[in-house]
């Protein structure tokens, strides 16, 4: 009998959430491999938080020392471009500074983390000890050694295709390397593993384990899978669905859950208790990435951690009454702002939008006539009309309301720009942890604001055709109307593609738009959707209407949030 779920674990239980933690990924070069007598002549480190980059360091080290010819070899850095660059004791308050407050990840950790160390106590500098989080382990812990039979970085950046290939130089490696740390996060994913607490245990459990021998005896499940991409079904006694993944090759991947390189007790609890593998074979990676997006919604499987609900989320959106206040739902209403991943940040969006847009603060209904309540604090301070007191028409009220939905719609920024404008006035008046603090909620909600726009104009086409290239001569091809996919195929070399696409669009489902900003679309796979269509080199055949996002939405202000936030640093920086 299947064993009863484990208990929901409270927030305390649960950890510091990974979409919340700072990560500095660091690489060294030195001039050699011991951190007591060698030296450091590179480095290069990447800070990043929730899939994002947000900020680079990058220096040449004069170690005062001859660089070997050997290491000149391997990294190509000689003893005369390290002449004229600062050396380590100027270049450590910088590199710390930058650490702080994050987790270290480095490939191979104990080696930069070593050398960083004896750094600090050569210079007399405290070491901070950061939580420090090797990517090699991490690789062995997830990755089957089937599917990586090496974990250096070289052969875990060819495995997931990173745009930067390592190349013996620190900033490349550093940026090589966030992409493979990226790509092993959205493995763990489903492991259970959700918090920066279960991340650092699992890559500390990356030890050999050998296969138990109901693993052993479950291989045969594994026989009649085909190797092609797509999804698969691991199903229990009571052919309840346990478990749902993707894979670009559906035999290796179920194969790799009944040998040593499965790890993790959970899934080997869950290998224990399958009685089948149902298969569903893919066109391609797009199509299995969206199929398992509903699989997970349809079935929730308790083995599953990640995507198990891809309709949920929360939205701002003003309520439905005659003084509209902003409040934040879970069911998004036509003119809603999301979705966000978390009510906090949806909250902290809300703060943000009422110090620009003169709504309402307070929480009572209030009725269009004869309105009763007294004034609050706030009309007292100058900040409220108080439409609650009668104080306020609804016609006078309705600017506001249009303000937000214009914002919203990408028709209007006045209101971001009443921000900055604060954000600069309190920096003039020297106010600049209040600066602060508004300068990083303005970020946060035009990024939300930007990712908003972003698929609502997708999910309001009513059809998209997309080609990419398959990497072996022929296209994938996708079929979306309303922010869904309803076809998918492939045109294989030598075949012309437009015949197939036709046929495509023929024979498409049908889909009726639903309510909200993404016309009923699950927020997860109209996300999915974009990714595919906007990276890879995919090419857009066919689009009704043509697909535009508002020339005065938030993405206008990118260049706004870049430079708020913080800026790489280069060698001339550093002194």
């Amino acid at each position: 009998m299947p064993s009863a779920p484990a208990p929901q674990l409270s927030f305390d239980e649960l950890g510091t959430p990974l979409r919340e933690v700072t990560f500095v990924v660091l690489d060294l070069e030195t001039t050699g491999g011991s951190a007591g007598t060698d030296a450091i002549t590179e480095i290069g480190a990447v800070k990043v938080r929730g899939g994002e980059r947000i900020g680079e360091l990058a220096t040449l080290v004069d170690p005062g020392t001859g660089i070997p010819p050997n290491i000149v070899a391997l990294t190509g850095i000689t003893t005369a471009m390290v002449s004229a660059a600062p050396p380590l004791p100027a270049v450590l308050p910088t590199l710390l500074e930058f650490l702080s407050g994050a987790v270290l990840v480095a490939h191979n950790a104990p080696f930069d983390a070593g050398f960083l160390r004896a750094a600090c106590e050569r210079h007399g500098r405290a070491w901070p000890r950061p939580p420090v989080l090797c990517t090699a382990r991490l690789a062995r812990a997830v990755l089957p050694r089937s599917e990586a039979p090496s974990v250096r970085l070289g052969a875990l950046a060819r495995l997931f295709g990173t745009a930067t290939q390592p190349n013996h130089r620190a900033l490349a490696d550093a940026r090589a390397t966030v992409e493979v740390l990226h790509h092993l996060l959205e493995r763990i994913g489903n492991l259970g593993v959700q918090s920066l607490e279960e991340l650092l245990a699992l890559a500390r459990a990356a030890s050999a384990h050998r296969p138990t021998q109901r693993q052993r005896q479950q291989r045969r499940l594994a026989e009649p899978v085909p190797s092609a991409p797509g999804v698969y079904l691991f199903r229990g006694p009571r052919d309840e669905v346990l478990y749902v993944g993707t894979s670009g090759d559906l035999k290796r991947r179920v194969r790799s859950y009944f040998t040593a390189g499965e790890r993790r007790s959970r899934i080997r609890e869950m290998v224990g208790l399958a009685e089948r593998v149902d298969w569903v074979v893919c066109a391609h990676a797009l199509e299995a990435g969206v199929r398992e997006l509903r699989l997970l919604a349809a079935h929730k499987p308790r083995y599953n951690r990640r995507s198990r609900h891809p309709d949920r989320g929360w939205w701002v959106a003003p309520t439905v009454e005659a003084f509209p206040r902003l409040s934040v739902v879970t069911t998004p209403r036509d003119g809603a702002l999301g979705p966000f991943g978390s009510h906090r940040s949806a909250t902290a969006a809300v703060e943000a939008l009422l110090e620009a847009i003169p709504l309402r603060r307070c929480t009572q209904r209030i009725p269009a006539r004869n309105p009763s309540a007294s004034p609050c604090v706030l009309h007292e301070l100058g900040r409220c009309k108080a439409p609650c007191a009668g104080l306020q028409p609804v016609d006078d009220y309705a600017p506001a309301v249009a303000t937000w939905q214009r914002l919203v719609d990408g028709h209007d920024d006045s209101a971001l720009r009443t921000l900055a404008d604060g954000i600069t006035g309190l920096a003039g008046r020297e106010r600049f942890e209040a600066a602060a603090r508004r300068r990083d909620q303005l970020a946060g909600l035009i990024v939300a604001l930007e990712r908003s726009q972003r698929l609502a104009a997708l999910a309001a086409l009513p059809e998209v055709v997309g080609a990419r290239p398959d990497g072996r001569g022929g296209w994938e091809l996708a079929v979306l109307r309303w922010g869904r996919l309803v076809a998918a195929d492939v045109a294989r070399r030598g075949t012309p593609p437009m015949p197939v696409v036709d046929a495509l669009r023929r024979g498409a489902q049908t889909i009726l738009p639903g309510p909200g900003p993404l016309r009923g679309a699950p927020a997860e796979e109209v996300r999915l959707l974009h990714r595919w269509l906007t990276t890879g080199g995919t090419r857009l055949v066919h689009s009704e209407p043509n697909w535009s996002e508002p020339a005065r939405g938030a993405a206008s202000w990118g260049e706004w949030v870049r430079r708020a936030r913080p800026e790489p640093i280069s060698e001339g920086q550093i002194d």
